[in-house]
């Protein structure tokens, strides 16, 4: 990972425009291609970002990250204070507390509470993002990528919404749709859910719990 710490100014150009005004900033470059900006304030979420795959072309007064859909980030770098990489080695990935582990393992064995007619792909289908927890295709034979959580809250549509961009980028598994399921969800990840058209789903755990492995018998 590499960060710079810098005066900048940023402009943005593709869905819509945005431009940030001068300030100092950390930029991240992620290995995976990945720029992000960030303020020192506003918790996790960056000011702006592009997810890749992207091209960046640097030069001493700028980045200027571009990617397929026509997407434009523009770093004007009016003075750079830090720079420096970091090799962070491979991320064991997120450990799942013991709930929203069990949850998984649950849905993964019985689909169909999900949705009528689901069935499991793959339990933690890896990309080079992050594993999915489950891939399902559903009724209609079309994949679907599941986010289980615990307590759903917007990170988690966030994270998903990672996801079906890099999965509908597949050409044999696209089209992709999404599913968040969650003990709970909050109201505004409901919304941003469905903004984004994922399905949102409240599952009942101890409803689950009751849900036995299928086992094959004789008779």
């Amino acid at each position: 990972m590499r960060l710079i710490v810098a005066d900048c100014t940023v402009d943005y150009d593709g869905r819509l425009t945005a431009h940030l005004p001068r300030s100092v900033r950390v930029i991240m470059i992620k290995a995976d291609g990945c720029v992000a900006v960030h303020a020192d304030g506003g918790a996790y979420k960056p000011l702006n970002w592009m997810t890749a795959p992207n091209i960046a072309v640097e030069s001493d007064e700028s980045l200027v990250v571009t990617n397929p859909k026509d997407e434009v980030l523009t770093i004007t770098l009016h003075e750079v204070l830090s720079d420096s990489s970091h090799d962070l080695g491979v991320d064991p990935g997120l450990i799942k507390d013991g709930v929203e582990a069990h949850i998984q393992e649950l849905l993964s064995i019985d689909p169909e509470h999900m949705e009528q007619g689901m069935r499991l792909i793959r339990r933690e289908y890896p990309t080079e993002i992050g594993p999915v927890d489950l891939l399902c295709r559903d009724a209609d034979d079309q994949v679907v990528a599941v986010e289980v959580k615990r307590r759903g809250e917007i990170d988690g549509v966030e994270q998903l919404t990672r996801y079906l961009e890099f999965l509908n980028r597949l050409s044999d598994l696209a089209p992709v749709r999404g599913m968040f399921v969650a003990q709970s969800i909050k109201p505004q990840a409901k919304t941003l859910a469905t903004d984004r058209c994922i399905d949102w789903l409240e599952v009942d755990y101890d409803l689950l719990r009751g849900i036995e492995k299928p086992q094959q018998t004789l008779f």
